[in-house]
């Protein structure tokens, strides 16, 4: 059974998050009060995911992202923003957060967030260990409007990645975050045009609306086309919709924390954060990922035998 760990010095928040979670059957929730108690918790209890706040005594939301990523980088983090915390989010999501939720929103995404992430940060290990031996490769899916295989489509091409070694398990969990996004934007915004400001005003209607347009003319007929290039070094993805495209250029920029708590950014935001390359073609309903190995840091005399 999945194990969660909120983490916020607000009483009043904890007890909202930890509610909220407690929801959803046969999942376990702890909870800390600062950095330095999560990290104690977490020797205590290693969990599946973390949900954290920024501002907090003793060691803030960033600087426990950096620890869990040093330390437990198997462990996936959550953000829970609240306004003025921007500049620290942006910071933390760039250091190792897997996704974030503005504390306003918590009610209506907290859950789906974390089940999302569980779900990516999960790995079959005899998958895995079969894909180092893979060198390079060349795939093209034609997907219908569904959010199962949307997320099987993440499990595959996050998998090729780590198996082939073009990235760590941390890592593999933020390009599934990134690809997530952009095959959901293909699916709810691209082929069935829901937009996102429903989402924001009526949760229930967002998904209803959804449903009902995914077994309609002419959305149900549109497909999402996702091709990867994948080799040792860098990994290649092109995801394309049937819908109308629009007109990316006039989105909020994502990389300005000012726009952190806008839904219509949301998904930019994490896309550009997690890859290296992200590029939209004219019509905007083609989206362009690169992600690039990293390079391993050098070894010191000290280090070297």
């Amino acid at each position: 059974m999945p194990s969660v760990l909120v983490v916020d010095d607000s009483l009043v928040d904890r007890r909202l998050a930890g509610g909220l979670l407690r929801g959803r059957e046969g999942w376990t929730i702890h909870f800390a009060q600062d950095g330095r108690e999560a990290l104690e918790e977490i020797e205590l209890h290693l969990p599946d995911l973390v949900v954290t706040d920024l501002n907090m005594p003793e060691l803030d939301g960033l600087e426990l992202v950096k620890m869990i990523r040093q330390n437990y980088p198997l462990v996936p983090v959550i953000l829970m923003t609240a306004q003025g915390s921007e500049q620290i989010a942006v910071q933390a999501l760039r250091t190792g957060a897997s996704s974030y939720v503005p504390k306003q929103c918590l009610s209506a995404d907290l859950c789906d967030t974390v089940e999302q992430v569980l779900s990516i940060s999960k790995a079959d290990r005899a998958q895995a260990r079969l894909m180092r031996r893979l060198k390079q490769q060349h795939v093209k899916f034609e997907l219908e409007n569904d959010h199962e295989l949307v997320s099987t489509m993440v499990q595959y091409l996050q998998d090729a990645a780590l198996g082939m070694g073009m990235c760590d398990e941390s890592d593999r969990v933020r390009m599934g975050v990134a690809l997530q996004e952009a095959l959901v934007n293909a699916c709810f915004h691209g082929n069935l045009e829901v937009s996102s400001r429903l989402r924001e005003g009526d949760h229930h209607a967002y998904y209803d609306l959804a449903r009902e347009r995914a077994s309609m003319e002419p959305y149900a007929q549109r497909r999402i086309y996702v091709s990867a290039d994948l080799s040792t070094e860098q990994a290649v993805y092109t995801i394309r919709d049937e819908g109308p495209g629009f007109d990316w250029s006039k989105l909020p920029d994502p990389t300005d924390p000012a726009n952190l708590e806008k839904p219509s950014g949301r998904g930019l935001l994490l896309m550009q954060t997690f890859m290296d390359v992200v590029e939209f073609n004219e019509t905007g309903n083609q989206v362009t990922m690169i992600k690039r190995r990293k390079a391993k840091p050098a070894m010191t005399n000290g280090e070297q035998s």
